[in-house]
């Protein structure tokens, strides 16, 4: 249920410069379209999707995506070893 309510919400997912900046660190991406590549990590369908209060929390491959439920933004993203 969760999983399809953020699914079908994909295209208001957005981050700040800030966020930008805090996931390409948090997961050493040499990539600037942080987005995307959260969004594509989302869109797998091996990803765990689940809401917890006012955020969505994205699992897969050892990384976690923090999404606020309200606005779409991605809050940060870190590794989860």
């Amino acid at each position: 249920m969760d999983r399809e309510i953020l699914l079908s919400n994909i295209d208001k997912i957005h981050t700040t410069k800030m966020g930008i900046d805090r996931i390409k660190n948090n997961l050493k991406l040499d990539t600037d379209d942080v987005v995307n590549y959260c969004k594509n990590k989302i869109l797998d369908k091996k990803s765990n999707v689940n809401k917890r209060g006012k955020n969505w929390y994205c699992e897969i491959d050892h990384i976690i995506i923090t999404i606020n439920a309200y606005s779409y933004t991605i809050i940060t993203a870190h590794t989860n070893f």
